[in-house]
């Protein structure tokens, strides 16, 4: 399977949360690779991806974070007009339901990268892999 980790907080909508929460991260000596931050009025969740989740994961709960790791894809997308389009279509013909997503494009390896929560994972990866997109590891999404 070819799932990576997002690390995901509940955290209150508050002036100076992210700052507490990524000092626990760079004290446990967590790289952040890349966040998202969707809010309400008064919560929302923050979800990153790290270079060590379980540290991530066991820091955030010591200090009483309400705190979860999320499996997700790494789709490597053509980065041209139609791009995320070949995703999201690929999945909606095989039925499958994107929850989340966010993407990012690598300047320096000149690509982009998008990364997707479904409910059925497993069936995800196998009709992108049909399709002949490219999954990225952990190893190489870290890397970008």
């Amino acid at each position: 399977m070819s799932t990576i980790k997002e690390v995901a907080v509940f955290a209150e909508n508050k002036l100076g949360q992210m700052a507490i929460i990524t000092k626990v991260l760079a004290d446990a000596g967590v790289n952040i690779r890349w966040v998202t931050i969707a809010t309400t009025e008064t919560f929302g969740v923050i979800k990153f991806l790290v270079d060590r989740c379980d540290e991530a994961f066991a820091a955030l709960r010591q200090k009483g974070f309400t705190v979860s790791l999320i499996d997700v894809l790494a789709i490597e997308v053509p980065d041209k007009p139609g791009g995320l389009f070949e995703v999201a279509d690929t999945l909606r013909k095989n039925a499958v339901n994107v929850e989340n997503a966010s993407g990012f494009v690598t300047q320096s390896q000149k690509r982009a990268v998008l990364l997707i929560e479904v409910k059925d994972i497993d069936r995800a990866e196998q009709v992108l892999k049909k399709k002949r997109l490219r999954l990225l590891g952990a190893d190489e999404a870290l890397k970008l």
